[in-house]
C-alpha cells in the first residue's frame, strides 16, 4: 500500500514510554476470546491490517472450523481447503469430498502450503471471505496438499 499506514483505534492513544525512556507508538490489539492466544507479532508488530481480528474491530463469532492451506498467493487470503466423508445410503458407503475457502490471513501469520489452519467466522470481508486465520499449525504432509485426504 502507498498511502500512510496507520491504526484507526491507536490515532486516539497517546505516545508511551518504551524501554530506557524511548518513545514507542501506541499498538492496539485484543484477545479475540474463545481460548485463542493473541499471537507475539500481533502485540509488537508493526503491520496495520483492518481485517485482522486482533488488530482491528473484527469479532469472532460463529463457527470454529480446521482446515489445510493450499494456496497462499493472493495478499492477506489464503485458500484452504476442508476434506469431509459424505454417506451413499445405496451402496452402504462414503465418498470423499472436499470444500475450499477463502480465508482472511492477518501478516501475524506466515502460512505454508500444507498447514493446518484454525478459521473463525467473522463478518463478511470481501465477496467470498467471511473467515480469519486464528492459529496455524506447522506442515505435517509431505508432498503436494491437493492430493491427501486428512480429516481434522
Amino acid at each position: 500500500e502507498k498511502a500512510f499506514q496507520k491504526q484507526g483505534a491507536a490515532t486516539a492513544m497517546k505516545k508511551v514510554l518504551g524501554k530506557k525512556g524511548q518513545k514507542k507508538a501506541a499498538r492496539y490489539w485484543k484477545s479475540v476470546g474463545l481460548g485463542f492466544a493473541t499471537p507475539k507479532e500481533a502485540k509488537d508488530g508493526s503491520y496495520v491490517d483492518k481485517k485482522c481480528p486482533f488488530t482491528s474491530n473484527v469479532n469472532i463469532r460463529g463457527a470454529i472450523l480446521k482446515g489445510m492451506v493450499v494456496s497462499t498467493k493472493m495478499k492477506r487470503t489464503i485458500i484452504i481447503r476442508r476434506n469431509y466423508l459424505h454417506y451413499i445410503k445405496k451402496f452402504n458407503r462414503f465418498e470423499k469430498r472436499h470444500s475450499n475457502m477463502a480465508v482472511h490471513c492477518s501478516p501475524c501469520f506466515e502460512p505454508r502450503e500444507g498447514d493446518i489452519v484454525t478459521v473463525g467466522q467473522c463478518r463478511p470481508l470481501s465477496k467470498t471471505v467471511r473467515f480469519n486465520v486464528l492459529r496455524t499449525d506447522k506442515n505435517q504432509i509431505f508432498g503436494n496438499p491437493r492430493k491427501v485426504f486428512m480429516l481434522f
